[in-house]
């Protein structure tokens, strides 16, 4: 049968998982587990989505749908990125350096973060990013004192805190007050910062930047941020009789978990965005600006697959005569910490094979020297499940990989890309020697 969200839309499930054309069992005897699985057309469709989407409602004020590199990324997936026709949301001197390593065009990068360095402020300009998303008044000064040493003009944006409450976990929600990112509309200090931002000579302030949060599945909050973004660049057109000509609203579209669930739709979020942006613009007489938006984890998030190979399992006695099975397999917190660090929640089912046994109350535990080692804490599973069956956990792209870590010196897994039947390595398994490779 076809599998819908939250697994990649190439998913099916007959005796065992068939990801694109190609079986769990022959994915992991062939690359080995725990294995990162992506859905390659999956991925390029929901890329080219979002890139339809936003030219279909903007038109001629359709700016850039910039994938987040923190998502996940490597080089092939840059090279996807780039195929697909979007820009790269980069945060760090890393992201930049994978990009540069496959020649993706500098001048698509936006380059955020509340803390750039120095030195990856001076990479970026140097290399010619096309943006820098300031997010302090240090930063301002950083960012205009570099582009002049260099001889140049950096094209900026200002990333505004917009007091919109996202509803979504504390630590995925970012527009509303305190919090560690941009300059606050309400405070005062986004229009302080766009007097400091248009006093330096070596700087050209493009537009406003807004992101209210993850994992958000109501329009609300993203009409409330785009009043609040257009009323300010009325002001500044009543302020400099000139009209910023950007306007970037971020993202954070919501994606399907577990069963029942289902993803954000581009063109209907799209439309929403465009009849608010239009609508209120309108009552400012002010010009559409060129409209980009950032879709996050939308577009890798679902086309992933992660594979685990069971060990043990035992179950264990509960209250009131009930008990749980304890199925442990040999990743955990090391390649998934979203559930142990925020509550994340995923599913999972038996990939190798068939079962005909009764679901039973179950817990899906990593193999790390730590109770919170959880993956998920409460599912049906078949009862038996036995060491050496498969788990696959699905929409796990973001952020899967691009989180996991070597605690207890686990080497971090491979990363396979399948499409039409057919799996390739992008990311090799990291080995016991690289693991030692940094140690004096």
């Amino acid at each position: 049968m076809k599998l819908s969200e939250p697994y990649s839309a190439n998913s099916s499930f007959n005796e065992e998982l068939v990801i694109a054309g190609v079986s769990a069992t022959a994915l992991v005897k062939e690359f080995g587990s725990p294995l990162f699985v992506i859905d390659e057309q999956d991925f390029m469709e929901r890329a080219t989505a979002w890139r339809k989407a936003l030219d279909k409602h903007f038109g001629a004020h359709a700016g850039t749908v910039y994938y987040a590199g923190k998502s996940f990324l490597n080089k092939e997936v840059v090279r996807w990125v780039n195929s697909a026709g979007l820009g790269l949301d980069a945060c760090s001197g890393g992201e930049m350096a994978v990009a540069a390593s496959v020649d993706f065009p500098p001048s698509h990068i936006e380059l955020h973060g509340n803390n750039k360095s120095e030195a990856e402020i001076r990479t970026a300009i140097s290399s010619g990013v096309g943006t820098i998303v300031m997010d302090s008044f240090h930063e301002i000064e950083r960012v205009a004192r570099i582009a002049s040493e260099l001889g140049t003009i950096q094209k900026v944006l200002l990333r505004l805190t917009a007091g919109v409450e996202a509803h979504t976990h504390e630590f995925i929600s970012t527009a509303h007050e305190d919090q560690k990112f941009g300059f606050s509309i309400a405070s005062g200090a986004a229009w302080r910062a766009i007097e400091a931002t248009m006093a330096e000579k070596s700087l050209t302030l493009a537009g406003l930047h807004s992101h209210i949060g993850s994992q958000i599945f109501i329009s609300e909050g993203f009409e409330v941020a785009a009043t609040r973004l257009i009323a300010l660049l009325a002001k500044y057109r009543d302020h400099f009789d000139a009209q910023l000509p950007e306007l970037d609203l971020g993202g954070g579209y919501g994606i399907a978990y577990l069963p029942g669930e289902s993803s954000l739709v581009p063109d209907d979020v799209l439309a929403d965005i465009s009849a608010i942006v239009k609508s209120e613009c309108a009552k400012q007489n002010l010009a559409i600006p060129k409209i980009s938006i950032e879709p996050g984890r939308h577009i890798v998030g679902p086309t992933t697959t992660t594979l685990y190979e069971v060990g043990t399992t035992k179950n264990v006695e509960l209250d009131a005569g009930a008990t749980r099975r304890y199925i442990s397999i040999d990743g955990g917190m090391s390649d998934n910490i979203r559930p142990s660090l925020y509550g994340a929640k995923y599913t999972a089912l038996l990939a190798n094979r068939l079962s005909t046994s009764d679901v039973v109350n179950s817990r899906l535990v990593g193999k790390h020297c730590e109770t919170g080692d959880i993956v998920i804490r409460e599912i049906d599973l078949p009862g038996d499940i036995t060491p050496g069956d498969l788990i696959a956990v699905p929409a796990t792209g973001a952020y899967g990989r691009s989180m996991a870590n070597n605690y207890n010196h686990i080497p971090r897994p491979a990363v396979i890309a399948v499409k039409d039947g057919k799996a390739r390595l992008i990311t090799r398994r990291e080995s016991i020697n690289d693991l030692l490779a940094l140690d004096i």
